[in-house]
């Protein structure tokens, strides 16, 4: 399956300056980011969980009180427009309304494309972004620094409420602190006396360290499910009905022969911007694969996540153009699935 054409690539991202002691609370502590890169999105309504189970690619259904799981949304062509984190609300008084976390520039092209499906079901559908401020924990401590500010961790993926605040954890050990505008500064008080303040960068840092893509309205469109492993992290459900772009994942899980993956790229040059291309010796001047997501890291350079042709993998690439600055695959942190057998033909 080859990577279908993208952007012209864009100038590197600028390299913010980070102190020492902020990259080492990263590693080993805890950071607080004011700024994720995430919108809200809100679903409400006694339909809400048949509408999102019919519209994402994961078991919305299965979703008890406070439980999470990632999700895409997806075209009819099968190409995600979002990667989600997905919630169901952890309180009583809410049991019908789910919220998801997305790229937050695409929170409102992400709303207004579900809004049109609504149709005569029992569901709203809003962009929170505005109405809240998502403050990032991360890091090995990060659990510890929620708790001890704030008085409630998820036990699992999902989220929990602490007092004006709505903690979601997400699966691979990350926080986020949902809050409104006025409650923001004095939450995130709490949290840098036991995190280390840190700029955004360093937060997408940690998600390309945990390979887990996140996609922008630079990549959207671009690439079916699984050549960004949602697979592997728990994005696709391949027991539940129909939702868009169904079809195209079915037969990729169980009749394609999957050429692309999602990878951890290490560079020497600054962060490349989501959208740039990638290329190979092997494919000569056709680009073989397309930047995810990026960040400076903290001994200089980049860390990259991209999806690009697995026999690329196997040695140096260039970024942006054939003689464009070198980049490295580095181990993923996380096993891929084997090949599914081939079963013929798919009953969809």
């Amino acid at each position: 399956m080859s990577t279908p054409p993208a952007p012209p690539s864009a100038a590197p991202l600028p390299v913010p300056a980070v102190d020492p002691p902020v990259w080492e609370a990263a590693r080993r502590g805890a950071v607080v980011v004011r700024d994720t890169g995430l919108g809200l999105v809100a679903f409400a309504g006694a339909d809400a969980a048949g509408f999102l189970h019919g519209q994402l690619s994961s078991d919305v259904k299965a979703l008890g009180p406070g439980e999470g799981q990632r999700s895409t949304y997806n075209s009819p062509k099968g190409r995600m427009l979002a990667t989600l984190f997905l919630w169901r609300s952890p309180g009583p008084a809410d049991a019908d309304a789910y919220e998801a976390l997305v790229a937050d520039d695409l929170a409102e092209p992400v709303r207004k494309r579900l809004a049109m499906f609504v149709l005569r079901s029992k569901v709203t559908v809003a962009d929170r972004s505005g109405a809240t401020v998502r403050i990032g924990v991360g890091g090995p401590g990060a659990g510890a620094a929620v708790e001890a500010a704030l008085g409630a961790v998820p036990p699992r993926p999902g989220a929990a409420d602490a007092g004006e605040a709505r903690v979601v954890r997400l699966p691979e050990g990350r926080f986020v602190v949902a809050a409104s505008p006025q409650a923001a500064d004095a939450i995130h008080a709490r949290l840098a006396a036991h995190a280390a303040p840190a700029p955004r960068e360093v937060w997408e840092w940690l998600g390309v360290q945990a390979a887990v893509p996140v996609v922008t309205a630079a990549t959207q469109d671009l690439f079916v499910a699984q050549t960004a492993n949602q697979d592997a992290l728990g994005g696709l459900d391949f027991r539940k009905g129909c939702y868009p772009g169904q079809e195209i994942v079915a037969r990729t899980q169980y009749l394609g022969r999957l050429k692309e993956r999602l990878y951890v790229l290490a560079g020497d040059a600054p962060p490349p911007a989501p959208g740039t291309r990638i290329y190979a010796g092997a494919f000569e001047d056709q680009a073989c694969g397309t930047i995810v997501n990026s960040a400076p890291r903290p001994d200089g350079g980049s860390a990259m996540l991209a999806v690009m042709r697995s026999e690329a993998a196997e040695g140096t690439v260039a970024l942006g153009t054939r003689d464009g600055p070198a980049a490295r695959v580095q181990p993923l942190p996380y096993a891929l699935p084997e090949p599914a057998a081939p079963r013929g033909r798919v009953r969809l």
